[in-house]
């Protein structure tokens, strides 16, 4: 098969190459890539006085940790995401989440004596999740505006938070001022980007799901702007994309915290003993200087307002240096034409063949775990329901009609989030928290609605003469029904049922808004995180050739089953009868 060939080709290994993976952007970036505050700042707009820094901390002694209201006693689960390097991100050589924000909370747990676990979501979703106790804390550089404080609590500030507008190099927008109705703005979705183009600029963005994607379709043309956090921004950014930081502005409205359920008080003051804790003993400054090198705004410190001022090299003298120290330009910076550049977003064979392990070693498994779990459960219940349609008895039909018609109308991405972040909840002492199997359930029940109606339709086409002849020879209704009338029904919609696989492998990706753990993602899920880290949509693509995969021998099975029911089994011409008889 060329598509297995291609595969088997890109997983060999690459001559004396290390086979060490590249953490790619999710790796420290050292004091060496220190930046000063940039000198292109926009004025200042709707900046409120902080009145939400709490003067001090409760002593680190004085926390009662069997106190603080955890999911799981011991361990503090997190709720994090792996597309926004050096903050947050996967790094898939370790498995593990990590980045500026997650390595602070690893060291707060430390001093708490507690674990912690982290699991990847979106974004658009994170705050409800911390809100209705699905995580203890979000982590993901969020900055604390008062419209999110009606969701959920925050920490004392951990980071500051500018943000820059990002256009293609010779474009006529200069500065936020420049931006128009006429534009298109590109921002992650439920950031304070997007706030900030819709109630400040008055303007109405284009959402994308993360920075890379946004970034993909800024360097494609396909929107005017990018407006990101100044993190993402420098570490995407290249001369050679045709692309430029314009300007930068102070995100609105206080700093970046942890996000933490409301009323869970025990919890934000542990978690702020334990900033200031790490900020007195020099662990903040050495992470800071790892993960954010960057000249902090005057004025500003992380930790409560009695917390010691972290003890930071002089980025600014650094970056300055660094900068003397590059050779000056020669001439312009070689844009690359639009073909090429294409080329390298999606057609980087070298990040092809650093995909295809973590693909097949993670991905693939869980796909076909939940695509097969989640098709038993929905042929089952949808045997029932296609029962339960045709009935008789319209106890059992109007049930039936109901649950079909809902789970068909409903968006599959909200029956998934209703019941993982509904029912989690209620049953996170049998499942430990952990939506993996309540996100396959969810998919088998919305399966099931899809599956009933392809038997129901299947067994309707029965002729009435079928019935009618196994009644005369003195079956029961229920004995018609299960040893003549079903079986026949059921072996005309074997084509249906596997188009229904088929869409249900593809469906699995829909899981990660349930949020994961990094051994638990999916084709999809792994493909998103190496896109992150590496700033190239080249491991999506990587991630729908291994669907291909699994779904092209899938639908060629459809058809020959498909012929095999219409024309019945070839049948031997004499020749080949007396040939047989020969032999016996």
């Amino acid at each position: 098969m060329p598509l297995l060939g291609l595969l088997l080709a890109l997983l060999a290994p690459a001559g004396t190459a290390s086979a060490a993976p590249d953490a790619g952007k999710c790796a420290p970036p050292g004091e060496a890539s220190a930046s000063a505050a940039p000198l292109n700042l926009a004025a200042a707009g709707n900046q409120d006085v902080d009145k939400y820094t709490t003067p001090s901390v409760v002593p680190l002694e004085s926390i009662n940790r069997d106190a603080l209201g955890l999911i799981n006693p011991g361990t503090i689960t997190v709720g994090t995401l792996g597309d926004a390097p050096p903050s947050i991100c996967l790094n898939q050589a370790t498995g593990q989440y990590t980045g500026f924000d997650n390595e602070l909370l690893k060291a707060i747990a430390q001093k708490l004596g507690l674990k912690i676990e982290f699991s990847g979501t979106e974004f658009s979703g994170l705050l409800s999740a911390v809100a209705t106790k699905r995580y203890d804390v979000g982590s993901s550089s969020i900055t604390t505006t008062d419209a999110r404080r009606q969701t959920v609590a925050f920490t004392n500030g951990y980071d500051f938070g500018y943000f820059s507008l990002v256009v293609k190099s010779g474009s006529p927008i200069k500065g936020f001022s420049n931006l128009t109705g006429g534009n298109r703005i590109g921002v992650v979705q439920g950031t304070v980007q997007d706030e900030y183009v819709k109630n400040v600029l008055g303007l109405e963005p284009v959402k994308f799901p993360d920075y890379a994607t946004a970034y993909a379709n800024l360097r494609s043309g396909q929107i005017d702007a990018w407006i990101a956090p100044s993190a993402q921004a420098d570490g995407q950014v290249k001369p050679s994309d045709g692309t430029a930081i314009v300007e930068n502005t102070f995100s609105v409205n206080n700093f970046v915290g942890w996000a933490v359920a409301k009323g869970n008080q025990p919890l934000i003051d542990a978690l702020n003993s334990g900033l200031d804790a790490i900020i007195a003993d020099g662990t903040y400054a050495k992470l800071y200087t790892d993960w954010a090198p960057r000249e902090m705004p005057k004025g500003w410190k992380p930790g409560s307002k009695a917390a010691p001022a972290p003890q930071l090299p002089d980025f600014a003298a650094i970056a300055k240096a660094h900068a003397a120290d590059k050779p000056a330009a020669s001439g312009p910076v070689e844009q690359k034409g639009t073909f090429a550049q294409l080329g390298e977003t999606f057609f980087n064979w070298s990040l092809y063949r650093e995909a295809f392990p973590y693909l097949l070693k993670t991905g693939l498994p869980n796909t076909l775990i939940l695509a097969i779990v989640s098709g038993l459960i929905g042929t089952v219940i949808g045997l029932l329901l296609a029962v339960a349609g045709i009935s008789r008895t319209r106890w059992l039909r109007w049930p039936a009609r109901v649950y079909t018609d809902v789970f068909r109308g409903l968006p599959a991405v909200v029956v998934i989030l209703l019941f993982g972040l509904g029912i989690g909840p209620i049953v996170k002492d049998v499942t430990g928290n952990n939506p993996y199997w309540l996100g396959a359930i969810a998919l088998g029940l919305l399966a099931a609605a899809y599956i009933g109606e392809i038997f129901r339709s299947g067994i309707q086409s029965v002729e009435a003469g079928q019935m009618e002849a196994s009644r005369a020879i003195g079956f029961s209704y229920r004995q018609s029904m299960s040893l003549v009338i079903i079986p026949q029904g059921v072996r005309r919609v074997l084509p249906a049922l596997m188009n229904q696989f088929i869409s249900l492998i593809k469906d699995s990706s829909l899981i990660y808004f349930l949020g994961l753990l990094a051994s638990q993602r999916e084709l999809f899920a792994v493909g998103r995180d190496l896109n992150a880290n590496t700033g190239n949509l080249s491991p999506l693509v990587a991630a729908g050739l291994f669907y291909l995969v699994l779904t092209v021998p899938l639908t060629h099975l459809v058809n020959y089953i498909d012929t095999r029911l219409r024309s019945g089994k070839r049948e031997q011409a004499p020749a080949d009868l007396d040939l047989a008889a020969e032999k016996g």
